[in-house]
């Protein structure tokens, strides 16, 4: 029987897995037309949060299910007013996969949400989540709307991550940055 990690004792392997993308793996279905086909899989993508307040970003898991460190413990609402002294932080979602047979960032979409811990409520708009996290899946860059901060704190880390998939990424997230 197959040992998964998060089970193993203490004392063994404890050296944790920092900031990983998802493994990039072949179609489910292979082709076969049964079960399964026309579900959206989310195996190549990786939420990464922008924390532009702290100057850092970071992957959360998390956040596929919206309960990422930034989110736990808040009530999120669509009233933006309501969180005026709330922080900004950005939820990236960020899809690897091969493009000219080499592995490169495919797609980037990134949503914003605001929270203000000391009343426990936040903003965002689930719609633009899930909307972003398709424009991503399907190859899209969606960064227009990002403070200059983020955007550097975001090009930063996607070019220091894993320089390859930098490289091999279009030009169009490098300018949509303004990254070299």
């Amino acid at each position: 029987m197959k040992e998964f990690d998060q089970f193993k004792s203490k004392g063994e392997g404890n050296d944790k897995k920092k900031n990983q993308f998802t493994i990039i793996k072949d179609d489910s279905t292979d082709g076969h037309g049964g079960y399964g086909v026309g579900s959206i899989s989310l195996e190549n993508m990786t939420p990464v949060i922008v924390d532009p307040n702290e100057e850092e970003a970071y992957v959360d898991m998390g956040a596929l299910h919206a309960r990422s460190k930034v989110e736990k413990r808040i009530k999120f609402i669509t009233d933006r007013d309501v969180v005026k002294n709330g922080l900004l932080y950005w939820i990236v979602w960020v899809t690897v996969d091969y493009q000219e047979g080499r592995p490169c960032y495919h797609g980037v979409a990134a949503s914003e949400i605001v929270v203000d811990r000391a009343i426990k409520r936040g903003y965002k708009l689930m719609p633009e989540h899930v909307n972003h996290m398709d424009k991503s899946l399907k190859g899209h860059f969606v960064l227009d709307h990002l403070d200059d901060k983020s955007k550097g704190i975001l090009a930063d880390y996607l070019r220091d991550f894993k320089p390859d998939l930098w490289e091999n990424t279009r030009q169009e997230l490098k300018d949509s940055l303004a990254a070299e």
